[in-house]
């Protein structure tokens, strides 16, 4: 019924800036929602951004204060700001909504991040 896509993968230089965007369809509201996960090799899939009660960013330690995400209620769209990446940041990354109980998921997108 719902249908997550991400777009903005790609390889950058450590240092370096990225976007992610992920667009929703399908059975899906404003009112749901939507956050970011990450997964590396070899390593368990893990909440990178979310939003909190008040509108604002809860992030993994591992990247807060350099990644920022935001909300597009009107497209029914969330984004993910990456600065200053770091090798470690290399992961495939997930747009992720659970709607009325059920987990969905976008393809991933790769992230690739250069010493």
């Amino acid at each position: 019924q719902v249908q997550l896509v991400e777009l903005g993968g790609g390889l950058v230089q450590a240092g370096g800036s990225l976007r992610l965007s992920c667009e929703a369809s399908g059975r899906i509201f404003s009112t749901n929602a939507m956050d970011w996960y990450r997964q590396a090799p070899g390593k368990q899939r893990e909440l990178v951004a979310a939003f909190t009660s008040d509108g604002s960013g809860n992030y993994a330690a591992s990247v807060k204060g350099r990644f920022t995400i935001l909300r597009d209620r009107a497209r029914i769209a969330v984004y993910l700001q990456m600065n200053s990446l770091k090798p470690e940041d290399t992961a495939v990354y997930y747009c992720h909504s659970n709607i009325g109980g059920r987990d969905y998921w976008g393809p991933g997108s790769h992230v690739t991040v250069s010493s």
